[in-house]
């Protein structure tokens, strides 16, 4: 007789384990997901609306069935009162990344959603997002109000152009700035019914240097009343979005006021050297910020070239002081947090690609925009910048600047040092011996010699 042979049966081999008191939850508009271990609870998955007290009774179970950790997705800003509840709870609350998590294709629903986070939370595979101490994001909070209102004043003046555009008063053609002394007074006086253009062309400031008769000319204009209707109800948004600006900046200052230096003693005061001469720009704060950042920072970090107090503010704000750059344990991990080192990605002992990752971090950007400030400058990272540029193009040029003085900061901040400018100068001087070499080799190829002036 024949004998059939067993089909061997395979053994599913579970991850092990990790994070045993772990919890998923997936957070909505309307209403929240949480999911614990089948072994907690005869129901592990419920659900509950996104009022403030369903949410205490979600946390209040989550006691009960013995979780510590909890994961969640990141959505909007939905996640922002469920993090801040639970953490109040005492939980170690992680905020995930939502691409980080992404189920198999076909299973997509809010319980297999949390059920799918609490098992990655509990094999450990999820990382949390950054996020700094409670006193640091009630200043980015109002730093990031702020630049909400900066951009909703200056769509108003560009409604304020559009007016006197159609009226043909091409007053912004002359003076750079139509809210500044000059063009705010000419404004008022043309909303309070003046039409003399030489009477006008009198409120001139000194500093303005077009002449009265041009600016003159330039306030003929074909005046309807529509259009001063929009032109008075454009100045009069701008100027409250202005006093709505100078209230931020004093919660801001009172807020700065309240946080202490965490790099010395209080015995031992940081000593901020003299501050660079800077031109102000109509949107700065009000207050000196720079020296509160330095202050808390313990460092100055607008003695470096292309930084300003408000990316030392943004730097402040988005990571915080030395203890929590700890976190970062080298400037590697803090470029690629920062989403500005490249990101290779290999396959078969092949680099496929080593592009920057798409990270959307406001210091990331606030960086980007100090290095293409540096192209003015005749420093060493401003030459680096040139180099760079003409190497790579403007974008890789702007990112490799950002990268460097990302770790400058670095540097700055986790070791509680000043910006060294010997360093930068013994690479200054490398760079002119090295500059001076090539061009004594060109022209030697040329049939010329290079002669000291």
């Amino acid at each position: 007789m024949a004998q059939h042979s067993k089909r061997k049966q395979k053994k599913v081999q579970s991850m092990p384990v990790l994070q045993p008191n772990a919890a998923g939850v997936d957070i909505g508009a309307k209403e929240i997901f949480v999911a614990v271990d089948g072994d907690r609870d005869r129901n592990p998955v419920r659900h509950f609306s996104t009022f403030t007290p369903d949410i205490h009774k979600a946390a209040q179970w989550l006691k009960e069935v013995g979780i510590e950790s909890v994961a969640m997705e990141s959505t909007g800003v939905y996640w922002i009162p469920v993090f801040e509840i639970l953490e109040s709870y005492g939980f170690q609350v992680l905020l995930v990344n939502a691409r980080h998590v992404k189920n198999v294709p076909g299973r997509k629903t809010d319980v297999q959603d949390c059920q799918w986070l609490q098992y990655l939370h509990a094999v450990g595979l999820l990382r949390g997002s950054y996020r700094p101490p409670k006193e640091i994001c009630a200043v980015r909070t109002l730093r990031r109000h702020r630049e909400n209102l900066v951009k909703t004043a200056v769509s108003h003046v560009q409604r304020m152009q559009k007016a006197l555009t159609q009226m043909n008063i091409q007053i912004h053609h002359v003076i750079s700035d139509i809210t500044g002394v000059t063009g705010l007074a000419i404004i008022d006086a043309i909303l309070a019914g003046e039409r003399d253009p030489r009477k006008l062309a009198d409120l001139k400031d000194p500093r303005i240097h077009a002449e009265k008769k041009i600016i003159a000319k330039a306030l003929i204009g074909h005046y309807l009343p529509e259009h001063l209707f929009t032109l008075k109800q454009a100045l009069e948004c701008y100027r409250h979005y202005q006093k709505m600006i100078v209230d931020c900046d004093h919660e801001i200052e009172k807020c700065l006021q309240k946080i202490e230096n965490h790099g010395k003693s209080p015995q031992e005061p940081y000593t901020r050297p003299a501050p660079k001469a800077r031109k102000k720009r109509s949107h700065d704060p009000n207050f000196d910020l720079g020296s509160y950042m330095a202050r808390i920072l313990n460092t100055d970090l607008t003695q470096v070239e292309g930084i300003g107090a408000t990316t030392a503010h943004t730097f402040f704000t988005e990571v915080g002081t030395r203890i929590e750059l700890l976190k970062f344990p080298t400037e590697k991990h803090f470029s690629s947090w920062l989403g500005l080192c490249p990101a290779n990605k290999i396959s078969g002992g092949k680099i496929l690609s080593s592009r920057t990752r798409k990270v959307e971090n406001k210091l990331a950007t606030a960086l980007r925009m100090s290095a293409q400030s540096l192209w003015h400058s005749q420093s060493y990272l401003g030459d680096y910048y040139r180099k760079m540029k003409a190497r790579h193009g403007t974008p890789k040029a702007t990112t490799a600047a950002a990268h460097k003085l990302a770790r400058i900061i670095y540097a700055m901040v986790k070791y509680q040092i000043p910006y060294d400018k010997s360093i930068i100068e013994e690479r200054e001087k490398f760079n002119k011996e090295r500059k001076l070499k090539y061009l004594s080799k060109q022209a030697q190829s040329l049939g010329f010699q290079l002669v000291p002036a």
